[in-house]
């Protein structure tokens, strides 16, 4: 038995004002029309909801049983109607993403401030992956959008698409033991002399600089390897070994004297943050309004990416 939907929503109305003639009102019906769907639910579910009388109608104890069940049901309809309304208005809702450090620090950190300052309704989670982990993430689902940082070469197929939204260099760098360095030119092969602090195998910012090294016919073998850039950093400025950061990662720590900066003979190729997303999954307006701001504020920094 599979009674139909209307039905229960009239037998709702009917119970709540106890009045086909008010359930009718409320549903812009007619009261026939109400009074027949109610002897058609009776009919199929076997029994009387309806004690009828010249004052109204009043449930049978089988109409209370069902009532109990069908209150609660119309109850997590409206619920669900008025989060939706509440998530297309941008007060409510949630947004899942993930990311990598760099594209945290580099771009994604400063449109979080903005939209949270505007839709503070919408609640952020934000993911610290490194780029392959963010891409499993949002194939999977767990994540609706993936703000990342690629090499020249993404990797990423359909369904994702790939919207660039900022483009950066890398310079190598040195703790106060290596300030002497910054006075001259570093060869890469040069380099090799040196302690060397990388990120982990299991990045793309390793894949790309094992193969960097290897179009000069040199082998990559850092003496540390770490999870992040921040990480990094600190290993660079006690001293550990010169490393590689992003220039916007670097700015505070090269003004505080803390590393100094080493001229290379050749600059790193530059590497692009950007935004991915699953084309084959559906989007609400909150994950609409965070792609719409991504590429305004990315925009806003490099006109060239500015959409035509």
């Amino acid at each position: 038995m599979a009674a139909s939907y209307d039905y229960y929503r009239i037998f709702y109305y009917v119970a709540k004002y106890q009045s086909f003639t008010r359930a009718a009102s409320v549903l812009l019906n007619s009261q026939p029309n109400i009074t027949r769907a109610m002897n058609n639910l009776e009919q199929e579910l076997g029994c009387r909801l309806f004690l009828r009388s010249h004052r109204g109608v009043t449930l049978t104890p089988e109409g209370e049983m069902l009532f109990a069940r069908v209150n609660v049901a119309q109850e997590q309809l409206r619920l669900g109607e008025e989060e939706l309304m509440s998530a297309r208005s941008l007060q409510g809702g949630s947004i899942s993403i993930g990311c990598s450090e760099i594209a945290l620090h580099g771009l994604l950190l400063q449109v979080l401030e903005r939209f949270h300052q505007s839709y503070p309704g919408v609640r952020l989670h934000v993911f610290n992956h490194s780029t392959p982990q963010a891409l499993t993430a949002l194939k999977s689902g767990l994540v609706e959008l993936a703000v990342v940082t690629m090499p020249v070469r993404t990797g990423v197929e359909q369904p994702f698409s790939v919207t660039e939204l900022r483009r950066f260099h890398e310079i190598l760098v040195g703790g106060p033991r290596f300030a002497a360095l910054a006075d001259q030119v570093m060869s890469f092969t040069g380099l090799m002399d040196y302690p060397l602090v990388f990120h982990d195998k299991s990045t793309w910012t390793s894949d790309f600089y094992n193969q960097f090294f290897a179009e000069r016919g040199l082998i990559l073998r850092p003496d540390i390897e770490v999870a992040t850039t921040d990480q990094i950093l600190l290993m660079v400025e006690r001293n550990l070994g010169l490393g590689f950061l992003p220039t916007f990662f670097a700015k505070e720590a090269l003004a505080r004297g803390t590393v100094y900066e080493i001229p290379l003979e050749e600059p790193i190729p530059e590497r692009r943050i950007c935004l991915v997303c699953d084309r084959s999954r559906p989007t609400g307006s909150a994950v609409q309004k965070m792609k719409g701001m991504l590429t305004e504020i990315a925009a806003e920094a490099d006109p060239a990416l500015r959409p035509d």
